[in-house]
């Protein structure tokens, strides 16, 4: 159904831009969106009644980016549908369900692959300098876990993190990989090969739109 399909991506390119507005973090999109009764509202609402909920603020207001926010989400879901990308918002029912009492929690996951966040998660993550022993431990570790049915989630990274995502698919558990920068690419790059193996069982999450690098505060 072509409407359909155009309400979807209308729907998702609001979702989207609420992440991309200026100075407005998780807990004060998360606001605006209660104050003004959904998201699609918050782009329609006046700035003077935005500037009213506690909060906010007259400065974070009078920046407010929202035509901006929208065409480069408009961008985005181009690039989400292109690519057979599947993305909730903190408000959708396939958004992590721990991750709903977080204040603070993402606004957006962008996901690739076979996701379930909801399944039982075990995080594993570590040094990237791993030592042998730290290694045989992880590998150790995860095996242990077998009979619990877990999801491994962990980063990608060199070290402890590429150790856990190889020990969860060779004992076939689903692995979960959280990236730092957008799914137009893979960082590190080494572990592209390793990245298209999760996609089979399990899956690639990121809360950043493409084009976003892998800098260290992500």
């Amino acid at each position: 159904n072509q409407n359909l399909y155009f309400w979807d991506v209308e729907e998702g390119k609001y979702k989207i831009a609420l992440s991309l507005l200026q100075n407005i973090g998780p807990i004060k999109a998360k606001t605006m969106v209660a104050y003004c009764g959904g998201i699609e509202a918050v782009f329609k609402e006046s700035k003077n009644a935005l500037a009213k909920i506690d909060g906010i603020g007259t400065i974070a207001v009078r920046e407010l980016n929202r035509s901006a926010a929208l065409a480069r989400a408009e961008e985005e879901m181009n690039f989400v549908v292109k690519n057979g990308i599947t993305y909730n918002s903190y408000l959708d029912d396939g958004y992590p369900a721990k991750l709903k009492f977080c204040e603070d929690g993402p606004l957006i996951l962008f996901s690739k692959g076979h996701v379930d966040f909801n399944k039982q998660n075990i995080a594993v993550v570590g040094t990237r300098k791993a030592t042998p022993y730290g290694k045989t431990i992880t590998d150790q570790l995860i095996k242990d876990l077998v009979p619990h049915e877990v999801q491994i989630v962990s980063g990608l990274a060199h070290g402890i993190d590429k150790v856990a995502h190889e020990a969860a698919l060779r004992y076939d558990l689903p692995t979960i990989a959280v990236l730092g920068h957008g799914l137009d690419l893979i960082y590190p790059a080494a572990h592209r090969d390793l990245a298209k193996t999760i996609l089979e069982k399990g899956g690639l999450v990121t809360e950043f739109i493409s084009h976003t690098p892998g800098d260290p505060s992500n």
